[in-house]
């Protein structure tokens, strides 16, 4: 992991793909934030918990995965477990038989389904209490079932790196979930390539161009907009660029 290739392979969702993270990302931005949560654990002496928060499509999973890989390459640091907050989705069932109200309309929740009201706050709040203090299972989010699989992870790590859309909301529930962490980081980017992004990863999906910018218009250009002008600040800002690579802002 120390030489110049930007070329990695990684096991994402069950599927082997390669991720490309030019090595001037990995030295400046991706090494000293490892380095800095090592520093924290062995200043803290027990497990420490760290927030990676994005709008949707920056690519977080991969991003947090690839921290996990060269955590444990990488001979000086300390490894870390990645984890998700997709897994704390309202099950499937409860999503296509319940409602939301958007601008005085119910509408179905099925079609705003990744919104911060069709995730259950209130259980991530008691596993990351649990978690504070000890093992615990985790739960997943299943994209070949297209629902949640609870219990599916063993959480053991001393570095836990959690990774989701809303952990810095500044709503609600939500606004109090930094009680439960040690770090927090945020990573920016501009609409514009998360939306060209986004609609690619729809039609990959399988969806037709029109159906994928329909997508997009009616729920991920709100909820970019919600992650990007309704957090609390992090202790770290990224942002990511155009050839995604990511700059360390603060």
């Amino acid at each position: 992991m120390t030489g110049h290739s930007e070329r990695f392979q990684m096991t994402i969702n069950g599927l082997v793909t390669e991720v490309f993270y030019p090595q001037k990302t990995i030295d400046t931005v991706f090494l000293p934030l490892l380095q800095h949560w090592t520093a924290l654990w062995q200043k803290k002496k027990s497990r420490i918990i760290v927030y990676l928060a994005a709008p949707p499509g920056v690519g977080k999973t991969t991003t947090a995965l690839f921290l996990e890989q060269l955590s444990q390459q990488t001979e000086e640091l300390h490894p870390i477990q990645t984890i998700g907050l997709d897994g704390f989705h309202y099950h499937q069932d409860y999503i296509l038989s319940h409602t939301l109200c958007v601008d005085g309309h119910e509408v179905p929740m099925k079609d705003l389904k990744g919104c911060p009201e069709t995730f259950d706050v209130e259980k991530l709040h008691q596993k990351l209490s649990a978690l504070i203090t000890g093992d615990i299972k985790w739960p997943i989010y299943d994209r070949t079932r297209h629902d949640v699989i609870e219990d599916h992870l063993s959480i053991t790590g001393d570095i836990i790196l959690l990774e989701g859309n809303w952990l810095l909301l500044n709503e609600g529930r939500w606004a109090e979930l930094t009680t439960y962490c040690d770090d927090t980081v945020f990573v920016e980017a501009q609409a514009e390539l998360l939306k060209e992004r986004l609609i690619q990863r729809k039609i990959q999906g399988g969806l037709t161009l029109s159906a994928a910018q329909d997508f997009y218009e009616r729920s991920d250009s709100k909820n970019i907009a919600r992650v990007l002008n309704c957090r609390r600040e992090s202790n770290i800002r990224l942002r990511m660029e155009t050839d995604q690579s990511y700059t360390m802002l603060s």
